[in-house]
């Protein structure tokens, strides 16, 4: 008699293994791909609802924005032709309907659609929390090996309290630090900027530029170009990525001695497997998994951080106008800027349940 049958018998119900419900449609990956998909849209939405009603808890966006600039009339005009003296309810429908059909408003300050300050600085914090992250990922995970291999022993101690500190110090005092060390103490790297004024110079004439410097000066082919860019980079990314890097440390090493505390773990030892082999092909590998399902929570702290990052190196991305449009108390701007960071942490943590799922079928279960 089969374990199923088995099961029945004795009248408790059969536990259908993970392929067996895939093939019924239940808990299968495209029922979880639709669901994690549904999840993007009341995230945005409850996102974009907070943020419109504390902007709008100071007044409307023209008088907090041009009160002190403009006489009463000329303010009381603006008001009425911008909409802002109509019932709030009404403002947050309308609101809430140019956002799904792409139209996130025009600046106060400047005078720009904020779909335009979005394409134009969107790019440069993607380039910061791809660099941030990627020294998040070479300081992160090999340090959380060799602290779990050195469990309970100096590296071990030293590592973690780097970890603390890497997540407790804020990011601002990090890039303070690095560029007093690094830039106005050694001289090594440049103080601020994206690049130099040359370099910028040299990459507004590419045709078709990307907004991305790395990749623009790799398509430029000039040496010097990219040496400038990446010398721009360092000192930005490694204060951002360090911020995430201690969160993988921690994150690795705990998962490390978990694994090696597993049956399958603890019968090769048992056969006399090496310990280095045992942490590199048994127990390694499996705690990888975790980091992919926290890439998506680690961009929403990237992005907070870009803020703090950009405004200290004045690398001119959302961040650093999202700062800029916060001290000139452009609403209309820090509104459509908070939206679309709102659509891109969303998508990606989508992006990262997605593949997830693929690698460890368990998630979708």
């Amino acid at each position: 008699m089969t374990t199923a049958a088995t099961e029945l018998a004795a009248g408790e119900p059969a536990q259908e293994d993970a392929p067996a419900r895939s093939r019924r449609g239940g808990g299968g990956l495209g029922a979880y791909i639709l669901i994690r998909f549904l999840l993007i849209f009341p995230t945005v939405f409850i996102l974009v609802t907070t943020v419109f009603f504390l902007m709008r808890s100071t007044g409307d966006p023209i008088t907090a924005a041009l009160g002190g600039r403009l006489t009463g009339a000329e303010l009381a005009q603006r008001v009425q032709e911008a909409g802002y003296d109509r019932p709030i309810i009404v403002q947050y429908l309308e609101y809430l309907g140019n956002v799904f059909t792409g139209d996130f408003g025009t600046t106060l300050s400047d005078r720009r659609p904020v779909t335009e300050v979005l394409a134009t600085f969107g790019t440069a914090t993607l380039e910061l929390a791809c660099y941030a992250l990627l020294v998040a990922f070479v300081l992160g995970i090999p340090f959380g090996r060799l602290a779990a291999y050195a469990r309970d022993r100096w590296p071990d101690a030293v590592l973690r309290v780097f970890a603390i500190l890497c997540y407790a110090t804020p990011v601002f005092f990090t890039g303070l630090v690095l560029k007093l060390v690094f830039a106005s103490g050694l001289g090594w790297l440049p103080v601020a900027g994206r690049a130099s004024t040359r370099a910028e110079i040299e990459l507004q004439f590419l045709e078709d530029p990307t907004g991305i410097y790395l990749i623009d000066a790799i398509r430029l082919g000039d040496p010097e170009v990219i040496a400038d860019v990446l010398e721009h980079a360092v000192l930005p990314a490694i204060a951002l990525g360090l911020l995430t890097a201690g969160v993988f440390l921690r994150l690795v090493r705990t998962n490390v001695i978990g694994t090696l505390g597993m049956g399958y773990v603890e019968a090769a030892r048992s056969r006399g497997v090496a310990e280095r082999r045992l942490l590199r092909k048994h127990a390694y590998r499996p705690a990888l998994i975790p980091i992919i399902t926290v890439i998506g929570l680690q961009v929403a702290l990237l992005m907070g951080g870009a803020v703090l990052t950009e405004t200290t190196f004045e690398w001119k991305g959302l961040g650093f106008q999202l700062a800029e449009y916060l001290q000139a108390r452009d609403f209309v701007a820090v509104q459509g800027i908070v939206a679309m960071l709102a659509v891109i942490v969303a998508v990606t943590n989508f992006v990262v349940d997605i593949i997830a799922a693929l690698i460890d079928p368990r998630v979708r279960y």
